[in-house]
């Protein structure tokens, strides 16, 4: 029987109990002041990335495909000025198996997000949506909070932080 991605987060090692126990695996986001806004407060997985600027057309791509326990990060340049993700594209993203987003900008439909299974960080919130100009960069190296996100590696989030480590950690 195959393992639920679900269940595993949900057993998932706080990152400061990470961090001690791989030390020399880890890299700790820092410098930035992260909110949980999803259901699933403490998740984790393989790296997938998209790179864009107040246009989510990337984002939304990226997340209507199968997630298999994957998490997204979204370097949106800090913009907090139109929302990278609402709730019907977080609720297709938890239905395809996505463990959870991190976002370097802004979400929006907070109260909704907090009532689905799925992990979303962000640096704040925004009522306004997206701009679509069909732009954004899939599953290249992105870079913020001192950390740079490689596609493959995982990357770890819960109240504590966020960390990303060169292997999956037990």
């Amino acid at each position: 029987m195959a393992s639920n991605p679900n269940t595993e987060v949900q057993r998932m090692q706080s990152t400061p109990d990470l961090c001690d126990a791989h030390a020399e695996h880890v890299r700790v986001v820092t410098g930035l002041h992260w909110q949980s806004y999803g259901g699933r407060k403490r998740f984790g997985g393989p790296i997938s990335t998209v790179k864009c600027f107040e246009d989510n057309s990337r984002v939304k791509e990226r997340l209507a495909e199968p997630g298999e326990g994957r998490v997204l990060v979204v370097d949106g340049g800090g913009s907090l000025r139109h929302a990278l993700i609402g709730d019907m594209i977080a609720a297709k993203a938890a239905e395809q198996g996505w463990a959870g987003v991190i976002i370097h900008g802004a979400c929006r439909d907070v109260e909704v997000l907090a009532e689905i299974d799925f992990g979303v960080f962000a640096l704040g919130s925004v009522p306004i949506k997206s701009v679509r100009r069909d732009e954004g960069q899939l599953d290249v190296p992105v870079h913020f909070g001192g950390v740079r996100f490689e596609p493959g590696e995982h990357v770890y989030a819960d109240a504590n932080g966020i960390i990303v480590a060169d292997r999956a950690l037990d």
